[in-house]
């Protein structure tokens, strides 16, 4: 796996099966680029606390609903229509990159956040996971991003 958080990520993301639990802890109200932070700091051996948690859900929650969201929304509303209008349909991909591009720039900004705490506890993949997650989590999903990360 890679030191830095975006192509940890990228190559998570890549995993078999990640996509997919990735999109339906997303379709449950995750914050997926919290969660591949989450599982980064946890394959680090980064320790969890509630201080942490919280200061990553503060730097994200705002960054998600002002910018994240708003693209992830249109893009959607217009999958219909794109798919019967050429134009429509290349203004949606370059949505679909500047929406990839915002995703980036989170878990620049993640990565930035976390840069000073120290890499050297194990097995605190868990908990760094259960602390992220939505209460309405697909547990199963989870455990695909787990099982990706500890096999990696």
């Amino acid at each position: 796996m890679s030191s830095d958080l975006w192509s940890f990520s990228l190559k998570t993301y890549a995993l078999p099966g990640v996509q997919e639990a990735c999109l339906r802890l997303q379709d449950g109200g995750a914050d997926v680029c919290l969660l591949l932070c989450g599982a980064w700091l946890g394959w680090r051996g980064v320790e969890c606390d509630g201080q942490r948690l919280e200061r990553l859900k503060a730097l994200a929650g705002p960054w998600q609903r002002e910018v994240i969201q708003p693209l992830r929304a249109l893009r959607i509303d217009w999958r219909a229509a794109a798919a019967t209008d050429s134009d429509l349909g290349l203004l949606r991909e370059q949505l679909k990159s500047l929406e990839l591009e915002a995703e980036r720039q989170l878990l620049l900004r993640l990565q930035e956040q976390v840069r000073s705490w120290p890499a050297a506890q194990a097995g605190s993949l868990d908990h760094w996971l259960e602390g992220l997650a939505t209460e309405a989590a697909d547990r199963d999903a989870l455990l695909v991003l787990r099982t990706a990360v500890n096999g990696a």
